[in-house]
């Protein structure tokens, strides 16, 4: 078959305008992608995951088998990633990217963190690739879920739950990490410097139950530096409060008020006039 160059110019411009219009072709995703990123400790965890809805089908035991490895979730396994080592369920977990893949049970289910993170479904997942698994308790639910929900819930700076709800069942994945080692090196550190960050690390001490008499001797001299805001007397307050000086306190409340009033911030006015109800108690 003999081609002109006419014809090879026409087939040329066919083709561009049929891929054209393909790449410009969108259509809603049966199951939308969710990326959720939880700051815990010191570092963040990022999780990727895509959500399927139930559409009046039997997941559990139905579409997804029990007992067998499962994405958690459609099309790509499920991602997740630490910056930072973590505990889950007490075991050790390094920094890293992980493919989360989990085994459903009506009892008890496995969380799988795989050291192959980027695959299409469980397809080819390997358990030699398993880096750790651990087992947590199914607990049924009385409300359906229609679209598959992952979140961090119950988040402290050390502990957060990774919970995974469908259909008629979930799961909760207890999460730890040792901020506090860590936080206090930072601070011993940043303690060295020329500039101090006194108020930071006063309120960790304090809100931490670390040496109050520290604390209490940071935060006087943040109020030195910053003597007119009102969050500074507040927090100084707080710790005079706690060691036993009520007037200081009652004093620094009264100061912070007044300053709040000044700036107009409500929050502020609310929360001295809080601590200056607490000293006469």
């Amino acid at each position: 078959m003999k081609f002109t160059i006419k014809t090879m110019v026409l087939l040329l411009v066919a083709l561009g305008i049929n891929n054209n219009l393909s790449a410009q072709l969108k259509l809603p995703a049966p199951s939308s992608t969710q990326t959720i990123i939880q700051e815990f400790g010191l570092g963040k965890i990022t999780l990727t995951y895509a959500r399927p809805s139930v559409k009046g089908r039997k997941i559990f035991g139905g579409m997804e088998p029990m007992d067998k490895v499962w994405r958690t979730g459609a099309n790509a396994a499920t991602i997740i990633t630490f910056t930072d080592a973590v505990k889950i369920e007490g075991q050790d977990l390094p920094a890293g990217e992980y493919g989360l893949f989990s085994i459903p049970n009506a009892k008890e289910w496995t969380v799988i963190f795989s050291k192959t993170a980027k695959q299409w479904g469980a397809y080819t997942y390997d358990q030699k690739d398993d880096v750790l698994r651990v087992k947590v308790k199914t607990n049924a639910l009385k409300d359906k879920v229609e679209t598959l929900t992952m979140q961090f819930a119950n988040v402290t700076e050390s502990k957060a739950q990774l919970q995974l709800t469908w259909e008629n069942m979930s799961f909760a994945v207890n999460l730890t990490t040792d901020v506090d080692a860590k936080a206090m090196a930072n601070i011993a550190e940043a303690m060295k410097g020329e500039k101090k960050p006194y108020m930071q690390s006063a309120i960790y001490y304090f809100t931490n139950g670390k040496d109050l008499k520290t604390a209490l001797g940071w935060m006087v001299e943040a109020d030195k530096a910053e003597p007119k805001m009102p969050w500074t007397k507040l927090w100084l307050g707080k710790m005079q409060l706690k060691s036993g000086d009520k007037v200081g306190a009652a004093e620094s409340a009264k100061a912070g008020i007044a300053l709040a009033t000044t700036m107009k911030n409500d929050e502020y006015i609310r929360l001295n006039t809080q601590l200056l109800a607490e000293t006469k108690k």
